[in-house]
């Protein structure tokens, strides 16, 4: 079953990454993903080799970003494929087939692709303007999401991403949207993973209360 939240790592550093993915398994998410953009492939398989260490030991499920070949050697629980990476039908001849694949979307196009490609989920946007992606594709808002989501009528489940706060959540659940992928939002505050959970019924979760580290 698809997750019906994902924290997108961030972070100055792949380090910070590492750092900000225990926070967030600390808070009771239920799915991140390992997204570290502009560094070489030894320090992702690194990075992700760590990451997957922490997710397991809190029973969170991993998604590598980009590299498929590094889900695999890792043992992630899937890939999640921008619209310039692999083919869905690329990297599942080459993962097991308990690994999930999810692709970035933008347009119904793109959806109807992904879906011809057997992705198991679509991450659908962006909603509003984000600096945490370059090259942002069109922004959708809520009337985008309603319009591919009334033409498409899936089931593959559809994730909003870019710019969603937390005031943002009921208006897009009422899109028929399926579920989120959040980066900022969680990042300022992981204590925000709990009120997502709730909002989007997701299951009691061993969380805990995160507090800032300390300046040493």
């Amino acid at each position: 079953m698809i997750s019906k939240l994902h924290y997108i790592s961030q972070g100055d550093t792949p380090k910070v990454h590492l750092s900000n993915i225990q926070n967030a398994c600390v808070s009771g998410a239920d799915c991140v993903q390992l997204r570290l953009k502009k560094v070489d492939f030894k320090t992702v398989l690194d990075i992700a080799s760590q990451a997957r260490e922490i997710t397991s030991h809190f029973q969170t499920r991993l998604i590598i970003n980009d590299y498929y070949k590094i889900a695999k050697i890792v043992k992630a629980d899937g890939v999640h494929l921008g619209k310039t990476d692999a083919s869905p039908t690329e990297a599942r001849a080459h993962l097991a087939s308990w690994q999930i694949i999810g692709g970035t979307a933008n347009t119904l196009q793109d959806c109807e692709n992904l879906i011809h490609k057997e992705a198991n989920y679509i991450g659908l946007g962006p909603f509003r303007f984000t600096k945490t992606k370059e090259n942002l594709s069109p922004v959708l808002g809520l009337k985008g999401y309603r319009a591919i989501l009334d033409e498409l009528q899936t089931k593959i489940p559809i994730l909003a991403i870019g710019g969603i706060t937390l005031n943002d959540v009921s208006e897009l659940l009422q899109t028929g949207i399926y579920g989120l992928a959040m980066s900022g939002e969680i990042t300022s505050n992981f204590n925000n993973i709990s009120i997502l959970n709730k909002l989007l019924n997701m299951p009691a979760l061993n969380e805990q209360v995160w507090k800032a580290p300390k300046n040493t």
